[in-house]
């Protein structure tokens, strides 16, 4: 089921759903069907832990409102903390504008054994950027760069070999992109406005996002097209409804863990032997 949501290139991001019918009959058999997988990613974490061989970033990008963090939260909140890396990435600051555009979030990758979650990535200099060109003006990058025609396919060249050299590192990278609705984002931002629970959560910059949001569609496309690998790839997971999201995110996360050759350690005879005499030294 979770394959038709795999982003396929030259396809566009209109003719996938941001919403579809539920996956669950009630909020019971929702948290019935939601923890079920929940379990099985847990035990392949432990796996993953044990096995310290590969590494696993799911990064999350959307639009405003879109549910990244209780998708973050509801999916893999219940894993071993210990084995889980996250980091959220906001506007950059003015050292991280000195550097590559890679930098700040390199040095978050999670190392073998574990796994990260990125909410937001470098894909903000590809969307966002890309969006508001004032801000690669910021960057100070030489007049040869940043004038240059070539420079968004440049850098979905340069996020295709970095997420290749991060596969031949052991790190597999699994990308979601929570597709919702303008007319769903409406609601939600009137929520955060009319309830004073949400009123913290509300930002008068996601109305200036909104009012781009034709732009921010295209070049999520034109992102999505030119960066979804077989090895690193994107899903466009239906975001209108908030639960069918999280199930589906989880469901793509189980999927992704399951094509991994993960197993426990072996056990030399020569351990098993050290074991034995450790043992009735108790």
């Amino acid at each position: 089921m979770i394959e038709k949501f795999r982003f396929k290139p030259r396809t566009k991001i209109s003719g996938y759903p941001t919403r579809i019918d539920d996956l669950y009959s009630d909020d019971d058999d929702y948290e019935s069907k939601l923890d079920a997988i929940k379990d099985s990613i847990t035990k392949k974490q432990d796996l993953l832990f044990a096995s310290r061989h590969y590494g696993v970033l799911a990064i999350f990008q959307g639009m405003d409102t879109s549910g990244k963090d209780g998708a973050i939260k509801n999916v893999f909140g219940s894993l071993n903390p210990l084995g889980v890396e996250s980091a959220a990435f906001a506007a950059p600051s003015s050292e991280e504008r000195k550097r590559d555009f890679l930098w700040r979030t390199h040095v978050r990758i999670p190392p073998r054994g574990k796994i990260g979650i990125f909410n937001r990535s470098y894909y903000e200099e590809v969307l966002t950027v890309r969006v508001n060109p004032e801000l690669l003006m910021g960057q100070m990058l030489p007049s040869e760069t940043s004038n240059r025609k070539t420079i968004w396919d440049d850098r979905f060249k340069d996020i295709n070999n970095y997420e290749s050299y991060l596969r031949n590192q052991g790190i597999r990278v699994i990308k979601f992109f929570l597709h919702l609705s303008k007319q769903e984002q409406k609601e939600r931002l009137l929520a955060r406005i009319d309830d004073p629970s949400k009123n913290w959560k509300f930002d008068p910059t996601d109305l200036r996002d909104r009012a781009l949001w034709p732009k921010f569609m295209r070049v999520y496309e034109d992102c999505l097209s030119k960066t979804s690998t077989a090895h690193a790839p994107w899903y466009v997971i239906p975001a209108d409804d908030k639960k069918n999201a999280r199930l589906l995110t989880a469901m793509a996360f189980d999927d992704f863990l399951s094509d991994l050759p993960l197993r426990k350690p072996t056990v030399s005879a020569e351990q098993v032997r050290l074991l034995k005499r450790l043992r009735s030294s108790l």
